[in-house]
């Protein structure tokens, strides 16, 4: 098994503390009183465990920075995804599914929910096919929609900040695929049935792999950014009664 550098380094500085306790009760026994020389050893011996622990502490207070801080800029990306395009993107395939009632209940995320409902939601999402029926689309505005983000979508698959991010990645590139399919045809509004067919899949997969992504996007603007939260909120894709007009709610 590869070892760690962490391990490597503690494995030598354990020996080399050893080797220079080793050599203080060769050279000068074990003493009991002090003197410069035993002094010497013992500052000597701690040495290299002192420097184990303060490099392992430092690394991993390093490591945690570093991890919010990538964090951090890959949730800001992905929030601007879903501000161009993507919730955009969500509405309009939600709105073409017709089996969309039986889970819209579970998508209407509000305040009040902790990371419990959030972990239900996308382990239902995740074991969960989603249908599209395609005849509920217009593709000829989806096209114009999603190629005026192209050089956007683009961007976004070159940006390194969301290698480490591989499910919204994949996200991602079936949105550009989507858009390749939809650029590739010339009249979108005379295709054959096979070929609706085959676009059908194209956008299924899109929703399969946005919806739970988005999930996670409303919980980490939740945790982070409340007053971001509020309007993803009030514009819930998924949601027909959406709307960002905050409105006084009426006693009766």
């Amino acid at each position: 098994m590869k070892l760690r550098w962490e391990t490597k380094l503690g494995i030598v500085l354990i020996s080399l503390s050893i080797i220079i306790y080793g050599a203080k009760f060769l050279i000068i026994g074990d003493v009991g009183e002090s003197n410069t020389l035993t002094y010497i050893f013992n500052a000597l011996g701690f040495l290299p465990i002192n420097v184990l622990l303060v490099t392992i502490i430092l690394n991993q207070l390093l490591a945690v920075r570093s991890r919010r801080e990538r964090l951090q800029k890959m949730n800001m990306v992905i929030g601007v995804f879903f501000s161009e395009i993507g919730s955009h993107l969500l509405k309009i395939l939600s709105d073409a599914d017709p089996d969309l009632d039986t889970i819209r209940g579970d998508l209407l995320i509000r305040d009040s929910w902790t990371d419990r409902e959030f972990d239900t939601i996308i382990a239902t999402l995740n074991g969960f096919r989603q249908t599209i029926s395609i005849e509920r689309i217009n593709l000829i505005e989806l096209y114009t929609m999603v190629r005026g983000h192209r050089d956007f979508l683009l961007r976004l698959l070159e940006n390194p900040v969301l290698l480490e991010h591989a499910t919204f990645t994949e996200s991602l590139r079936a949105v550009f695929h989507l858009s390749e399919e939809l650029e590739s045809r010339g009249d979108l509004s005379a295709l054959p049935e096979s070929d609706l067919a085959h676009l059908a899949i194209d956008l299924r997969r899109v929703y399969d792999l946005l919806t739970p992504e988005w999930v996670e996007y409303m919980r980490y603007q939740k945790t982070h950014y409340p007053y971001l939260f509020s309007l993803a909120m009030r514009k819930n894709p998924f949601d027909d009664n959406a709307s960002p007009v905050i409105r006084e709610e009426k006693n009766i």
